[in-house]
């Protein structure tokens, strides 16, 4: 089993997603940033003595994904950035709007190498110096950045994602930049995040048409196939008598393969699961029905809740939620969740299963 501590209780706030969801009735824990904004320290108008819902300070919702993970164990607490979101702009005002402290970050961690991902971390590390964060934050990347990505549906290319940072402007912002190719804990080994995600599901092929641009050192490169990418890096919390949450910002190794492997590894059950399925685009609508069936009969115990996020995509989420029901929750932007260990379930845990010929 990886070196992972139990944790007391942690937190999850979304920091960047492409939705917002302000009127749901969400469960016990679960907070939307409309009602973090009227409880704590709303400006109130003068006149009427109401607070105002005050638009102009909200977050806004962008293609990308941002997770911010507090955890607590002992007297110790952590706070771990996973994703900045697609650009500047977004991480910007969101922090603000959210009221995020950077000077407590210790490390922003980057699921893969996708600007939806990585375009907010120059900013985010901004912030942290303008909040007074006086030692470097740690950047957690996989060591092979690409000079480029791009998606080729059917071999022709029809558009390139904007660069990634480079490690250079990483550090000259402030950033420490630190490459792992392999699992490890950080957050004083209160957070697991991955290494490459075993595939062992026929319906899950990668992120269809995607393609990497090789340079040689001459200067010549070329457009290569590249739909597994490989520096894809999940995220995995260990929460006392209540189990594993996992986080898996995009799924590009598919979002079954990563629930298997952290059942394989960690033999506890899945509490929650959030992140980006991947089920988006309809060249995927064939994986839906057996990410869905994985879940909601094949995966035991049922994960206690399931959030849908960025690049899930509405039909996915209307068939999970159709086949789970309360278990699917419409979080986004500005969601926070409190989890809160139990100590007298911690023993009677179930251990984590799915059937073993399951494709």
């Amino acid at each position: 089993m990886p070196n992972l501590r139990i944790v007391d209780s942690c937190s999850l706030q979304v920091i960047v997603d492409n939705s917002i969801e302000w009127m749901t009735k969400f469960p016990a824990g679960f907070t939307s940033e409309l009602a973090t904004h009227l409880q704590e320290h709303p400006r109130v108008d003068i006149k009427t003595g109401a607070p105002f819902v005050d638009l102009d300070k909200y977050c806004c919702g962008a293609h990308g994904l941002s997770v911010l993970i507090t955890t607590r164990c002992w007297n110790e607490t952590h706070y771990t950035l996973f994703d900045t979101g697609p650009e500047s702009l977004t991480i910007e005002r969101n922090l603000a709007s959210l009221g995020v402290d950077m000077s407590k970050v210790e490390r922003i961690v980057l699921s893969h190498w996708h600007r939806d991902h990585s375009g907010g971390i120059v900013a985010a590390l901004k912030q942290a110096t303008k909040q007074g964060k006086k030692e470097p934050i740690i950047v957690d990347l996989h060591p092979d950045r690409p000079f480029a990505r791009g998606i080729a549906p059917n071999g022709t290319i029809i558009g390139r994602l904007p660069e990634d940072p480079t490690f250079e402007e990483i550090e000259f912002v402030g950033g420490k930049v630190e490459t792992h190719a392999e699992a490890h804990t950080i957050a004083g080994k209160t957070v697991w995040i991955s290494g490459e995600i075993p595939r062992v599901t026929s319906y899950e092929e990668g992120l269809l048409g995607a393609v990497t641009w090789y340079e040689e050192r001459s200067g010549e490169g070329d457009w290569q196939p590249d739909e597994l990418i490989l520096d894809e890096r999940y995220a995995v919390i260990n929460v006392k008598g209540k189990g594993l949450i996992v986080i898996s910002s995009c799924s590009h190794a598919g979002i079954v393969n990563v629930l298997k492997d952290a059942v394989q590894r960690f033999k506890r059950p899945i509490y929650m699961v959030l992140g980006g399925f991947h089920l988006a685009s309809p060249e995927l609508a064939h994986r839906v029905k057996p990410t869905v069936n994985f879940m909601s009969k094949q995966l035991k115990p049922t994960p206690t809740y399931i959030l849908p996020l960025h690049c899930t995509g509405f039909t996915a989420k209307v068939a999970l939620r159709e086949a789970l029901g309360d278990v699917i929750v419409p979080a986004g932007t500005g969601v926070k969740i409190d989890i809160n260990g139990e100590d007298d379930a911690e023993n009677d845990l179930p251990e984590s299963s799915y059937p073993s010929d399951t494709e």
